[in-house]
């Protein structure tokens, strides 16, 4: 984050927004297993292997279709060279307008993997040497570096990054909390939010790769 100007700043809080908004829809509407948080997945599936091994199943492929997902925007990402943060964005744009399409047209299975593979894809808006520079649909990291930030500021060597971390973390946070409010009170259209967000991102997107 710290080496994004402000615009770029903007898209990476949006998008993480994004992803807490298609996170507690899916978090809602899969029985408390997640689309975009790996580490609950993967404590999910100890549990259940631990409890209930009949349903391990179901977070051991949510992992697998998050990885798919990964896959397929890093071969897109490094194909569209300059212009990957469109042609990413493109993609995760895609799989959410499927999964609302198909919400409730098609078993629930199927729209959960179009967005767990959306929320693994975006994860390669952000790329140096080939690596995510910006993680969107994770906030340990974030949370970490804010953390050391208020460190440095209590020990007299200001970090004037820490807010950054801050509101990317805030963008999370504010879109599960929307994302969770939709589902409650228009489930219906939570998927086809979730969808027109994306393509607002992708058109910010554009307009960046322009």
């Amino acid at each position: 984050m710290n080496d994004l100007d402000p615009r770029r700043r903007v898209l990476a809080i949006g998008l993480a927004g994004l992803a807490g908004f298609v996170d507690a829809v899916g978090f809602l509407s899969a029985d408390g297993y997640f689309v975009s948080f790996m580490s609950g997945n993967t404590t999910r599936l100890g549990v259940d292997l631990a409890a209930r091994p009949e349903r391990a199943l179901v977070p051991a492929l949510l992992i697998a279709g998050f990885v798919g997902g990964v896959t397929a925007g890093a071969v897109i990402a490094t194909r569209a060279g300059a212009r990957r943060k469109r042609a990413v964005l493109g993609l995760v744009a895609l799989l959410l307008l499927a999964a609302a399409m198909l919400r409730g047209q098609a078993p629930a299975a199927l729209p959960l993997a179009l967005l767990v593979s959306a929320m693994g894809a975006l994860n390669n808006t952000f790329l140096r040497d080939g690596t995510v520079s910006v993680g969107l649909t994770y906030m340990t990291g974030a949370l970490v570096k804010l953390g050391q930030a208020i460190a440095a500021g209590l020990l007299g060597q200001p970090r004037p990054d820490g807010w950054i971390h801050a509101a990317l973390w805030g963008g999370l946070a504010s879109g599960a909390l929307l994302g969770a409010l939709a589902f409650v009170h228009v489930a219906g259209w939570a998927l086809w939010l979730a969808s027109g967000w994306a393509v607002l991102m992708l058109g910010w997107a554009w307009r960046l790769e322009s």
